[in-house]
Order: C-alpha cells, then sequence, then structure tokens
C-alpha cells in the first residue's frame, strides 16, 4: 500500500507522485439520443457547442453503420486509421469534451463489435450513426489539451 502525501502538497501541486490531476464540479448531466445518419463524435461535439459545454466526460452505446477507428502507434507517434465499411454495435464507449486548439473536440473511444461476436476496439475517429444514446456530465471547470512531449499527444489538464 503506497503512503498518502500531505495534503498540502497535494494541493499545492495537484500532483501525486507521477500523476497530475484536479478535481471538478460536474454541473449539469444530458441524455442524448444521436441522430440517425450523423457522425457519432460530431454529434456530442455540436451538442456541447449548443449547451456552452466546454469540459465533459461520456459514455455510450448503440450501433453504427460503419466506423474509422484510430490505433496510436507509441514507437511512430503517429495514428494509424483503420476503415470498417459495415454495421457495428456500440457495445461500450466512453469519452471526454475539452478544447482543443480553441473548439470543442470529444474525445471518443470505443468497443464495437460484428455479428460474430468479434470486437474492435481504439480511438473512434468518426461513424455513422444508426442508433445511439449517450450519458453526458458537465463539469464546471473547462479543460483545454495541450501538447504533452513525452507522448506527442495533445493531453489534458
Amino acid at each position: 500500500m503506497r503512503a498518502v502525501p500531505n495534503p498540502v502538497f497535494l494541493f499545492a501541486s495537484l500532483k501525486w507522485p507521477g500523476m497530475q490531476y484536479r478535481e471538478v464540479d460536474a454541473t449539469r448531466e444530458f441524455l442524448l439520443r444521436l441522430e440517425t445518419g450523423a457522425d457519432w463524435r460530431t454529434e456530442i461535439e455540436e451538442f456541447a457547442d449548443l449547451k456552452g459545454i466546454d469540459a465533459a466526460w461520456f459514455q455510450a452505446m448503440g450501433a453504427v453503420q460503419d466506423a474509422e477507428v484510430w490505433f496510436y502507434d507509441q514507437d511512430d507517434k503517429e495514428y494509424q486509421s483503420v476503415r470498417f465499411d459495415e454495421p457495428l454495435e456500440v457495445a461500450a464507449c466512453v469519452g471526454n469534451v475539452s478544447d482543443l486548439d480553441g473548439d470543442r473536440f470529444a474525445h471518443t473511444h470505443a468497443v464495437l463489435s460484428r455479428p460474430s461476436g468479434q470486437s474492435l476496439a481504439g480511438h473512434l475517429n468518426a461513424a455513422t450513426v444508426f442508433a445511439g444514446e449517450v450519458y453526458l456530465r458537465a463539469f464546471e471547470e473547462p479543460l483545454v489539451r495541450e501538447h504533452h512531449e513525452p507522448t506527442d499527444l495533445d493531453l489534458w489538464l
């Protein structure tokens, strides 16, 4: 079991040894039904724009008609894209909304499944909604993505 650092240290630095964190206050909660034929991620981003949500966490499920899934190659530090032009079940989907270069960005990960039960997973870049249900919890504090040198990714905090 790891010893808990001095609370003064935690509040002053917002850092647990090796990990950064911040406390957020949830302000609003929403249930969404995504529009059939629309883009999954765009629907969430446009909803955040409509409601002025600068930071949120979401969970979703449903089905898509096709999908583009990205996998981040940690050695090359580049996303590899894989396209699936087939109906897929969205068995699980999680993500967050934050600011990326001045725009609201829905960072979306999903586990998709084929009729055989085979699972496909990764960063959901794009997908055409067949049916989608989303639970979204908005935060009071805005979250901004900034470049993280060790990973070459844009991360929040």
